[in-house]
Parts: C-alpha cells; structure tokens; sequence
C-alpha cells in the first residue's frame, strides 16, 4: 500500500485529532469513528497516539533521570561490567533496567560491544619490528577452536582469532599473519598440538620450538596426586577397621576384626610407600629441571640428560601397570625437554665474556630465589625474598658501579629463557569466563574487545604489578587507563555510545512533502514519508508513522 501526505491536515488539526483520540481511549468504535470522520487510517492515528506519548513522557520526566543517561555516563559503565566486572549481557541489562538507563536492552547491548569489537584488531601492530618469543595454545568455545599466540615476556596477545579448524594451514597462516604486522620469532613454546606445530615450522622454519614441560610430566603428576588420594582412603580405611575392631565382643568376631585390620594396615603401607616414593622422586625432578642449582651454576644439558636417565630408571622401577605407559613418550622427547637447557649454556657463555664468573654465579643465586619468591606461599616467600636481597648484597660487594646494568643484564636474560607455556594458560583463563557467558555466541568482535582489555589493562599484583602488557611489549608508558584508551577508539569510528547503537534522532520531525508525492523507494515498504522519531532516550519504542 502506498501512501500520500494530507495537505489539509496542517499541525492544529493533527493536534486536535490526537486530543479526541487520547479522550476516548479504550471507548469501543471511537477510534474507527475518528479515523472515518478525518478520513485517515487507524494506523496512521495509533502512531500519533504513540509519538504523543513519548513525547509528554520526555516533557515531563525528571531532570535528573535525562541526566543518567547521557552517553558519558552510560558507556564507560557498560564496558567496565563487560570487560572487568566480566558480567554477562543479561546481567548488564538488568543493572541497567535497575538504573534506570536506557537502552538496557541484551540485543542493544550486544550490538553495542559487536560493533566496538569490529572498530579493533584481532592482529597486534606496533608499527616497527619487534622481536618476540610465541607462547600459543587453543582454546575452544562451542566446538570452533580459538588460537591464541601471546609474547612470553609482556604476556601481551599478539593474534587471537575465531578459527573454523585448527589444521597446520590455519595455524601457519596465523603465524605468517604475525609476520606481516613485524613480529620477529625467536622461537615458541606450546604443547605438542599436531597442527599447531606443524603451522609453527613451516610459517618459521629457522625458529626454535620448546616443548612444554607442564604438559610434558602432566600424567606423571597426575598419577601422583591419585597415589596421594589412595594412600588417605587406605589410612581411612585402616582407622575404621580399628574401630570395628574395639567395639567387637566375641572371640569369633574379634579375630575376624583383627584379620581386617592386620590387612588394612599392609594395604595402607603400601600405598604410602608407593605415593612417598613417587613424591621424592618427583621432588627431584622438579629441583632438575630448574634452570640453575640453588648455588648459582647454570646446569648444562649433559648433566641434565644424566640426572634425568637416572630419574626416569628410578620412576620405571616402581611396580604399576600405568608407569611403562607415562614413562614411554617422556624417553622420547628428551631432546625437545633439553632445549631450554642449551639456551642456558649459550647464554653462560656470552654473560661470562662481561660478567665475572664469581659475581655471575652470585646474581644467578639472587635470580633462582627471586623467580621462586614469586610462586611460594607466604613463609617460603618471606625466606625466598632474604635470600634474594643477601646475595644481591654479595654482588654489589664484588661489582660496585657497575652493579646496577650487570644485573639487569642477568636477569633480562635468565628471564627470557622459556621453559613451559604456562602464561598463555594464564590468557586462556582470562578468556574462559567470557566465553562460558556468552552462551555460545562468540565472536571475532567479542574476542578483539578482550585482547585490546587485556593487553591495555594494569595487573594489580605479581612481578608485573601497575604494568599494563603493552607497556612492558613496547618499553612505553600508557598516557591512560584502558578504558580511556577504548572509548578514545571507539570515537575513532561510527556509533561510538551504547545510545548511539540504536541510533539518535530529533526530538519530532515533520517533513513537508507536496500533495501526491510518493514515498521514496529508500523508505521500507509501508513506511510513510511522515516521520515520528524520539531522541535516544525512547529509542526502543521508536515507531515510524504511516500517512493515510
């Protein structure tokens, strides 16, 4: 149906029509009755009822209520419930219904954050080559695989990307990605996913590869843990049978007992001997894996390969089935376990050309007990951090001036030895609440808007505390908090405001038209030329008038 503007139908007379209408609401025929008598349709005569409406509702609202929900307010309130509160959008919605802001609607909001997503890069760019070490991994949201690749040092992501499968020409395809936007590789660690290596060497075939140690001995630990578990069933077990045993009464009952016991007691040995036996020997492997030894020598990787066989021999002389199972791929991957190991030799030999050997060894004890310090629980912390500030004591003794840059030196350098992938782990559960919010509608978007959050946020504790991911990538300070930075980037485009998302209008819109003038062919259809809008306030209630 097409539609053509009344010239006889000036402004007084719409405003009389909507008077008589707005006094015989809900009197029945009296619509149609007006509607006959001025010759217009019914839909043409609800539609200004309802822009009446709306605008007596903005004449007379408070003041007060107008102010809560300008832009300025509203915005940066939704983006701290999304990004640090990690609320989901029907939660954020309800704080703002409560609020009183608008819109609160979950599809506005979801518009709002998808197209402040689509305004950023899934890629970092810095603008000049910088040398990096990969930390990647995927994480998986509703069966598509999210792959993430983080710098070790500033845990700042560098791609993180919606993936349709996690083959090795998707993974080589993210590295090469890198590449273009000036990421130099010096080399990655990751778990031994098929393609995500495979990608790996053939995007970097020079670069390094480490394999990760915590995937590496995670069954090991694992069944350490199970041991441990079994040995307190057995000890409760063996305490429950003494009971049993003391309340018994009879002869035939008491040795009956006492044979539960006595079996109880062998089952319970057994099992805290076989738990204790791992638990050492585990205890051992993590003191051989460290870097350095707790008196300052780097370990070199034949030492490490000799003290490794010979825990390995140790491990496999304990009798259970799942042992020869663990142990068998871990003979295998000797080689990629020592890699980190030959970084460290290398880098003994290039410290000892500026570093005495005494006063080297004494930085590397300061170092051991400061990267400890950071993991340990309060006591050990305490002792860690004495230790750390005694030898550093000892060092400045024996370096003087040149103190200061040599350990900064040492330990720049010890710190970019990567052994595990343990910090994109860290990046993955940083991600993992949004995801289990979002009820399986992730996007590309979504997932920009948590990069760009966490590479531009401050981290509040730890050896990073009051520095923001980008800072420590780039050496540069931030002028600004992250959500300033953000909605600085999101001015940069179009609909900027969570108002501006479901557009912003006049307040009431009257446009002449000549008399059988069509409506144009970019309207929708059944739309008039007539226009009734509300300012952003009203915006999910707008309606366009249709002229009879």
């Amino acid at each position: 149906m097409k539609f053509i503007r009344r010239p006889d139908l000036d402004p007084q007379t719409r405003i009389e029509i909507v008077m008589t209408a707005w006094l015989y609401q809900g009197v029945y025929g009296k619509i149609t009755h007006i509607a006959q008598v001025y010759h217009i349709s019914r839909t043409f005569l609800y539609h200004l009822l309802v822009a009446a409406t709306l605008q007596l509702e903005v004449l007379f609202s408070d003041d007060k209520c107008r102010v809560q929900h300008e832009p300025s307010h509203s915005t940066p309130l939704v983006l701290l419930l999304r990004l640090e509160g990690r609320c989901s959008l029907p939660s954020i919605a309800s704080i703002l219904k409560r609020l009183d802001y608008q819109p609160n609607s979950v599809g506005a909001l979801s518009t709002f954050f998808q197209r402040y997503g689509q305004s950023l890069p899934s890629t970092l760019s810095l603008g000049s080559t910088t040398v990096v070490f990969y930390l990647s991994d995927e994480i998986f949201a509703t069966h598509k695989p999210i792959l993430v690749t983080v710098d070790a040092k500033s845990t700042a992501i560098l791609k993180i990307e919606l993936a349709s499968e996690r083959s090795a020409q998707t993974w080589q395809a993210h590295f090469e990605a890198l590449d273009d936007h000036h990421f130099h590789s010096l080399g990655m660690a990751s778990d031994r996913g098929v393609g995500l290596v495979a990608g790996y060497h053939a995007a970097c075939q020079e670069a390094l590869w480490v394999s990760d140690q915590f995937h590496e001995f995670h069954d090991l630990f694992t069944l350490c843990r199970q041991w441990e578990r079994k040995a307190y069933r057995a000890i409760g077990k063996e305490d429950d049978t003494a009971q049993k045993f003391d309340h018994a009464k009879s002869e035939a009952t008491l040795q009956k007992r006492l044979h539960q016991y006595e079996q109880a007691c062998q089952a319970c040995e057994q099992a805290i001997a076989q738990y204790d036996h791992l638990n050492i020997l585990l205890h051992l492997l993590r003191e051989t894996l460290h870097i350095c030894s707790p008196f300052g020598q780097l370990r070199t990787v034949e030492a490490v390969r000799s003290e490794l066989a010979l825990l390995f021999r140790m491990i496999e002389e304990i009798d259970h089935t799942a042992i020869p199972t663990i142990m068998q791929p871990l003979h295998a991957h000797i080689d990629d376990i020592l890699v980190p190991f030959q970084q460290a030799e290398a880098m003994q030999a290039q410290l000892l050309e500026v570093v005495p050997q005494q006063a080297l060894e004494l930085l590397v004890c300061a170092w051991y007990h400061d990267h400890l310090s950071y993991a340990s629980p309060a006591k050990q912390k305490r002792y860690h951090q004495r230790e750390r500030c005694d030898w550093l004591a000892f060092a400045e003794g024996l370096l003087d001036e040149q103190f200061d840059a040599l350990k900064t030196l040492v330990f720049d350098q010890l710190d970019s030895i990567v052994r595990a992938s343990s910090l994109v782990e860290m990046v993955n559960s940083l991600i993992r609440p949004y995801l289990n919010s979002c009820k399986g509608q992730i996007t590309q978007a979504s997932l920009n808007l948590i990069m760009f959050y966490h590479n531009h946020r401050r981290y509040k504790s730890g050896k990073r505390k009051g520095k923001a991911p980008i800072e420590l990538l780039t050496g540069k300070p931030l002028e600004t908090d992250w959500l300033d930075l953000l909605m600085q980037q999101g001015e940069g485009g179009q609909d900027a405001t969570l108002e501006a998302s479901l557009g912003s209008r006049p307040l009431l819109e009257l446009v002449p038209c000549s008399h059988g003038e069509r409506v144009p062919a970019a309207a929708p259809p059944g739309q008039a030329r007539f226009a009734l809008t509300t300012d952003a306030e009203n915006s999910q209630r707008h309606m366009d008038a249709e002229a009879a």
